[in-house]
């Protein structure tokens, strides 16, 4: 159950954060945004750190598969590509686009057993899912 509230938190959060970034891209820029929201994390990070637990920083350096590493950078072009998302199709498109994406590439890794995940078998179930997410798009979009 925890898992689900998470869940729903972090998905509120994420729409939130993108209408947030791109106002503020709106009255900057694109690249001043995206440092903003990713030195303001680090900031958040930082104490958060500090508050709780203080493991070693040098663990990273310990980390197995180096790519992993990659996840901050992968991050900013998360923010980047968010903000133009919903600045060209409104938060609403932007999300359901999203979060389909994410649907979609989540199960490719699974069923691929990819970056380190445990492999999973196909079920047809499962695409079926993603099939009726991508109609409720489709009708979503849907203009008279």
């Amino acid at each position: 159950m925890w898992g689900i509230i998470v869940a729903l938190i972090s998905g509120a959060l994420m729409s939130i954060q993108g209408v947030f970034n791109t106002e503020v891209t709106k009255q900057t820029s694109l690249w001043v945004s995206t440092g903003w929201v990713q030195l303001s994390a680090f900031l958040v990070c930082v104490l958060a750190w500090l508050f709780t637990g203080r493991s070693s920083v040098g663990a990273l350096w310990q980390v197995e598969n180096k790519y992993t590493l990659l996840g901050g950078v992968i991050g900013a072009f998360i923010t980047v590509t968010v903000i133009q998302s919903m600045s060209s199709l409104g938060p609403a498109r932007a999300a359901m686009l999203i979060v389909v994406s994410q649907l979609a590439v989540a199960y490719i890794i699974e069923l691929f057993g990819m970056f380190g995940v445990d492999k999973q078998p196909f079920e047809w179930r499962k695409l079926i899912g993603m099939a009726v997410a991508i109609i409720g798009i489709i009708i979503f979009k849907w203009q008279k």
